[in-house]
């Protein structure tokens, strides 16, 4: 394994948006992050648009304290993860722990649950605009949005802005 704090996993779960796992792994990977896909119990998911992801472990595997940060893609998944408590105090010990939280699409509605949202300047899907603003957060229609420890993103299309910001966010794998 990596050095620890060259791990950002990503959150994966039924009907995933598709870009919206694959390109921040691949990025992240390019970048000389160890990218994992978590899951909370199958040993695979189904894409919105049929692409396939075997998982390469659980939430509750891994400790929060050894991850430079973690991505929420979008899709239908974050409804289902945000019911997760393994998934919800996974995403709230990164961000305590001074790890980056990013999400896409509908994936701030996981942020949303953890309740890291409050303050923040955010974007993500039209759909959950007043859900984010409903939590608190400070709702911004742009590509993508970093403030502080959490990067967002609008949409598939906005994936080259939000990965630009993430990367720039995170510090830089030795």
């Amino acid at each position: 394994m990596m050095n620890s704090k060259q791990i950002v996993p990503v959150l994966v779960g039924p009907e995933y948006e598709d870009l919206e796992v694959w390109y921040p792994k691949l990025r992240l990977e390019e970048a000389g992050f160890q990218s994992p896909l978590l899951g909370t119990g199958a040993p695979s998911y189904t894409g919105k648009h049929g692409y396939p992801c075997p998982v390469d472990g659980h939430v509750r595997d891994l400790d929060a304290t050894v991850l430079a940060g973690i991505v929420a893609p979008g899709g239908w998944a974050p409804d289902k993860l945000r019911r997760d408590p393994d998934v919800l105090s996974l995403v709230r010990s990164v961000y305590a722990q001074g790890g980056l939280v990013a999400s896409i699409c509908h994936g701030p509605w996981i942020l949303i649950s953890a309740g890291i949202v409050r303050g923040h300047r955010m974007t993500g899907s039209l759909g959950i605009k007043d859900d984010l603003e409903n939590a608190g957060a400070i709702w911004v229609d742009a590509p993508a949005v970093t403030d502080g420890r959490i990067v967002s993103a609008r949409v598939p299309k906005d994936l080259p802005a939000f990965m630009q910001q993430v990367l720039a966010a995170l510090p830089a794998p030795a």
